[in-house]
Order: structure tokens, then C-alpha cells, then sequence
């Protein structure tokens, strides 16, 4: 693509990469939705998990009618590319930095390029080492171009292992395949519903910390139906996937019947001093694809992943309307809200929201502890969520995508801002931990898990954007001010002291323990 009308065929390539991102981020490859539709059938009817299924299901169908993205954390753009020999990789980059410019300007990712020094926002989702652009050559003659945007929730949950160690739950996990069995559980078993469960995991095997944690990922960019050509992992994986589904953490943590959607195992040579397990866990909401691209005009020769049915999600949801959950009772709260309304909500209970509500994130929450709020938020609602918006051309902002974000990044802040300027109610995901349950037993407070990655879905639900303050934090940190309507969240920490996370957790720990006995010699 560096010889003759290079520039053209590089505008060609450009205009493919684009294709490959906006897809992406927008429709779900067969394979997920597949997993996604069968973890559905499974689920008992009438329960939580049941319900964030159907909402989940409800917002692939959105994100496909409104080519929007799927989740409004469009992740790290991480490109894995297998050129032939002489393609100018060099140009190849430049053209997908301009790509996720373009992308990133129409509202199909949302800028998450942070200097990590500043905390300034790029704004256009470039930086350095921002995208992740990796490549290698290869024989062939096409250019085989695959694409993961795996989002923060699911990335800190990512973990590493250096066998043998001790592992709640299980024990000493050694140097051997059942060590290694052990480990892979527990990476389960710790995500909880944080990582936006039900999840599919990615799990490398030797390397040193760097090349394990590659290999880990490396294994999301196979098909969820694919079979491991080593005989030894392929029982492995099938083992995690029976038994990691028996722990009961289920959808968003919510507990029931599906926690894991899908495990690949890789292997690679280590040090004889190193033994590293890693574990790269990726949302339900796993977006990657890839596309064959021709070398001599940088246009797309065929889609991967696209073998097998395509679920219609659209059909599925008008088999079952959604109901209310059988497990608790349906209010509708008006904010703001008083501390009497607080504390009539129990754990289990879906509440259906109208009225203001404030976003507000990692630099929100560092900032109102040593400073006073832009706005009155007494009895009102914070909304852990970092939108993706578009401004027209009359100045007006619209929002394209606002799911909840991973809660616990808030937990030194969340319960102390509470109390300071009399906030009543936080809206995340994954729960938050004892010193927040403390905060919203003596103040009067409420956590209301909302369903992770369905960005479409509370986008619809949002009226109208009323103002914004901080912006100069960036698009995704700074406070949104949004009216909403039909709200749809769950109360899993009340004002009473319950917390169903901290009760999904010591059950599933319970369940871990019972596959502590070895499997594999």
C-alpha cells in the first residue's frame, strides 16, 4: 500500500478502519450474541438476573437500530494486525489514528485518552501508546485486521498469579495444571458482578508479567465456539465453564445461573523461576471483531466472526415482555428524595426514577471532598456514569450512550460526599463496600445497581441534558446534569445495613470452597 497511488489506497484503508470501529462498537459478533441469547434460556424467570438479561438483550436490539455504541465505554482500541511482507505499517498506523479521530468525533467511542500525569483528556482518543496498535507479518497476501475495545470496568479486573501461592477459598494452588485450575476460578470468583458479569475470560499461561498478560488477551480475539487444539486445555476450559457457573454470582452480581459466558486458554514457555497464571476478563459486552483487508486497495475483503446464526434479539424480547422481578417489589421514587423515602426501600427492590439525576466520577468524587458542589445536592441522585455526548450545531448537548460505570473506585470518597451535601441516593454498578454500607445505614442512603453495559437503554431514558459543570475534567469525569425518565435500577445496599453484593459474595465464596479437592494430576 506504499507504491503508486499509496495515498489513495491509504484513504481507502482509513475509510475500512473506520467500518471495522464503528461496528465494533456498535453490534455485537455472532458468537457473544449466541452465548448471550443461551445464558438467557438458562436464567430462572422472574428474577434479578433474569430482568438484567432481558435489559441487556433490549440493548444490543437499541445499539443495532441506532448504529450507537453498545456501552459508553468504548475501552482501549486494541487493533491486532498480520500484514504481508512491504505493506508500510507506518502509514497503516497514521490511518487508523485519523480513524479513531473521526470515530471518536461522531460519537462512536467516547474519548478515553488520559495523560496520566495531568489528568487532561485528549479528547479525540490519541495519546501515547493510545490506540494499541500491534503488529506482525505474515506470509499471506491479505492484511487480517481484528479489533477489541474492552472497557476499564472489566480491565481492573484483570488479574496475575505467581504460583504457588494460597487462595481463598482453595488453598495452595501449585505449579501444575490443577494450581493453574485454582487460579482460574478465583479470577472468577474476585470479578464478581464488577467486571459486568456475565463475562467471558481470556487466560494465559506462562510468559513472563508482560507476555502472560499479551497471551490472556490474545485469547479473546478466538471464536467463543472454537475448541482448544490441546487436549489438556480444552478439558480445562470446559471444566471452568461448568464448574465457575455453579458459584452463583450470575448476571451483574445479582447472583443466579450464569456468571462465565466463555473461557479460552493459551500456554507459552516460562522461566524456571516463574509461574504466572493471567487473566484477562472482558464484560458481557464483548466487542471485537475483524475484517480481511486487500493490501493493493485497502478495502474489506470479508468480516470475521460471522460463522453460524444470528440471534434476533429484536424476536426474542417479543416472546417475553420484561416483568417485575418476583424477588422484590416496583416503586417509583420522584427526585429528589427524602431520607423518609430512603428508608423504605429494602434490598431486592426495582425502583423506576423521574426527575434530576447528577453524574459523577473519579475526579467528581476526588474533588467535592475538598470543595463545595457547583450545585445543591441535597436529597438528590449521583449517577456513577461517564456518557458518551454529542454537542450540535446549535451548542446543545444530546447524550448517545450512559450506562453505569464500576462503582468501587468510589468507596474512600462515596460515603463522606454523602454526608457532606446530603445526597440520598448513588446509582453504579458492582456495589461498594463496608465504609459506604456504614455511610448509607447512619445518613439515610441507598446504592441502586443499574445494568452495566446498557448504555442504549438508559440513554432512552434520559429527556434532556439540563447543564453541565467541570467540563474541563473531560467528556466522561465531568457532571452531567440529566433529566430522566423510567429509570430502572436496583436496591442492592439499603439504609438498613444489607448488602446483596456482600451476601452474593460470601455464597459464592462458600461454593468456590466446595472445588477446593484436586481435579487434574
Amino acid at each position: 500500500m506504499d507504491k503508486g497511488e499509496g495515498a489513495l489506497r491509504m484513504e481507502k484503508f482509513q475509510e475500512s478502519m473506520y467500518q471495522l470501529i464503528v461496528e465494533t462498537s456498535t453490534k455485537l459478533p455472532k458468537d457473544v450474541r449466541r452465548a448471550i441469547a443461551k445464558a438467557k434460556l438458562r436464567e430462572n424467570a422472574g428474577t434479578r438476573a433474569a430482568m438484567a438479561l432481558t435489559t441487556i438483550a433490549e440493548n444490543i436490539q437499541m445499539a443495532d437500530e441506532n448504529v450507537s455504541p453498545i456501552c459508553q465505554d468504548t475501552g482501549m482500541p486494541t487493533f491486532k494486525i498480520k500484514v504481508p511482507v512491504g505493506v508500510n505499517q507506518l502509514k497503516m498506523k497514521e490511518a487508523i489514528h485519523r480513524a479513531i479521530a473521526q470515530a471518536t468525533k461522531d460519537g462512536k467511542l467516547r474519548p478515553n485518552s488520559v495523560d496520566s500525569l495531568t489528568g487532561e483528556n485528549s479528547g479525540n482518543n490519541l495519546g501515547d501508546g493510545v490506540p494499541v496498535i500491534k503488529f506482525e507479518q505474515w506470509e499471506k497476501d491479505y492484511i487480517d485486521v481484528r479489533l477489541i475495545l474492552k472497557g476499564g470496568g472489566c480491565e481492573n479486573k484483570n488479574i496475575q498469579y505467581s504460583l504457588p501461592c494460597e487462595l481463598e477459598g482453595l488453598g495452595r494452588a501449585g505449579r501444575d495444571l490443577d494450581g493453574i485450575r485454582k487460579c482460574i476460578l478465583h479470577a472468577v470468583y474476585q470479578a464478581q458482578g464488577q467486571g459486568c458479569s456475565a463475562g467471558f475470560i481470556g487466560v494465559g499461561i506462562g510468559g513472563d508479567r508482560s507476555s502472560g498478560y499479551e497471551l490472556a488477551k490474545e485469547q479473546l480475539f478466538r471464536s467463543v465456539d472454537d475448541v482448544n487444539p490441546n487436549e489438556e486445555l480444552r478439558k480445562l476450559e470446559d471444566y471452568i465453564m461448568e464448574n465457575a457457573n455453579k458459584l452463583g454470582i450470575g448476571t451483574m452480581g445479582f447472583g443466579g445461573e450464569t456468571t462465565l459466558l466463555g473461557c479460552k486458554i493459551g500456554v507459552m514457555h516460562r522461566l524456571p523461576a516463574s509461574f504466572f497464571v493471567s487473566v484477562a476478563y472482558n464484560c458481557w459486552a464483548f466487542r471485537r471483531l475483524g475484517v480481511k483487508v486487500s493490501p493493493e486497495t485497502g478495502e474489506i475483503q470479508e468480516w470475521l466472526y460471522q460463522e453460524g446464526e444470528n440471534v434476533d434479539f429484536a424476536k426474542e424480547l417479543e416472546k417475553a415482555a420484561q416483568s417485575v422481578p418476583a424477588e422484590g417489589r416496583e416503586i417509583v421514587l420522584e427526585a429528589p428524595l427524602t431520607e423518609e423515602q430512603v428508608r423504605q426501600l429494602k434490598v431486592g427492590d426495582v425502583v423506576r426514577i423521574n426527575g434530576m439525576m447528577y453524574t459523577g466520577r473519579d475526579a467528581i468524587h476526588k474533588h467535592l471532598m475538598d470543595h463545595d458542589a457547583p450545585i445543591d445536592l441535597n436529597g438528590q441522585i449521583i449517577y456513577h456514569c461517564g456518557p458518551v455526548m454529542l454537542k450540535d450545531e446549535n451548542g446543545n448537548w444530546h447524550v448517545k450512550a450512559a450506562g453505569p460505570t464500576t462503582s468501587i473506585r468510589e468507596e474512600p470518597y462515596q460515603g463522606e460526599i454523602m454526608k457532606k451535601f446530603g445526597i440520598r441516593a448513588v446509582i453504579g454498578k458492582g456495589g461498594m463496600g463496608a465504609k459506604t454500607l456504614a455511610a448509607l445505614k447512619e445518613h439515610g442512603g441507598v446504592y441502586l445497581n443499574a445494568i452495566g453495559g446498557a448504555a442504549q437503554y438508559y440513554a432512552d431514558c434520559i429527556k434532556s441534558v439540563e447543564g453541565v459543570d467541570f467540563l474541563e475534567f473531560g467528556i466522561p469525569e465531568a457532571m452531567w446534569h440529566l433529566r430522566v425518565e423510567n429509570f430502572t435500577a436496583v436496591v442492592t445496599m439499603d439504609s438498613h445495613g444489607n448488602s446483596l453484593h456482600e451476601d452474593v459474595e460470601k455464597s459464592s465464596l462458600e461454593k468456590l470452597a466446595q472445588l477446593k479437592e484436586p481435579v487434574f494430576k
